[in-house]
C-alpha cells in the first residue's frame, strides 16, 4: 500500500515541478532563475545569497552562474554583507524585469491557498513538514550508514 502512495506522491510532486517549469518557459527564463528571482522578490528585492541556497534547494554552482548571468544582464547586483555573507539584490531593470513574472505566479499561488480552508492550509503544511523532517531524519540514517562521507 505504500509503495502506492509513494508512487502517487512522487507523481504529484514531479508534476507540479512541471507547471512551474512550464511557466519558467512561458516567462522565458530558466527554472534556476525562475527560483532565484522568486527568492528575492518575497524578500522584498534584497536577501543573502545563503538564503536562496536554502530556499531554493539548488546547488551553489547553479546559483552562482545564474546570479553571475544576471548580474552581467544588471538585473541583480552584488553586495557585500556582514562577514562573508553576500546580498543579491534587484536593481531598477531587475525590478521591471521580476516584477510581472513573479507577482503573476505569487498570485495564482494566493488564488489556490485562498481556496482551502484555513484547516486544509495548516494540514498540509503540516504534513509537508511532517515528510520533510522525517525524509531528512531517514536520510541520515540511512546514507550515515551506507555512505559515511556524505553530509545531509
Amino acid at each position: 500500500m505504500h509503495l502506492l502512495e509513494a508512487k502517487k506522491y512522487s507523481q504529484l510532486s514531479g508534476e507540479i515541478n512541471s507547471l512551474y517549469h512550464e511557466a519558467a518557459v512561458i516567462m522565458g527564463i530558466s527554472d534556476s532563475v525562475l527560483d532565484i528571482l522568486y527568492v528575492i522578490c518575497g524578500a522584498e528585492d534584497s536577501c543573502l545569497q545563503s538564503e536562496i541556497y536554502k530556499m531554493t534547494g539548488m546547488s551553489r554552482q547553479t546559483i552562482n552562474s545564474a546570479i553571475h548571468k544576471l548580474e552581467k544582464e544588471g538585473i541583480v547586483c552584488l553586495l557585500q554583507g556582514q562577514g562573508r555573507n553576500t546580498i543579491v539584490s534587484l536593481t531598477e531593470k531587475g525590478k521591471e524585469f521580476s516584477s510581472p513574472k513573479i507577482h503573476a505566479l505569487q498570485e495564482i499561488e494566493n488564488k489556490i491557498w485562498s481556496e482551502w480552508s484555513i484547516d486544509e492550509r495548516q494540514q498540509y503544511l503540516t504534513l509537508t513538514e511532517k515528510y520533510c523532517s522525517s525524509l531528512r531524519k531517514y536520510m541520515k540514517e540511512i546514507f550515515r550508514n551506507n555512505y559515511p562521507k556524505e553530509q545531509l
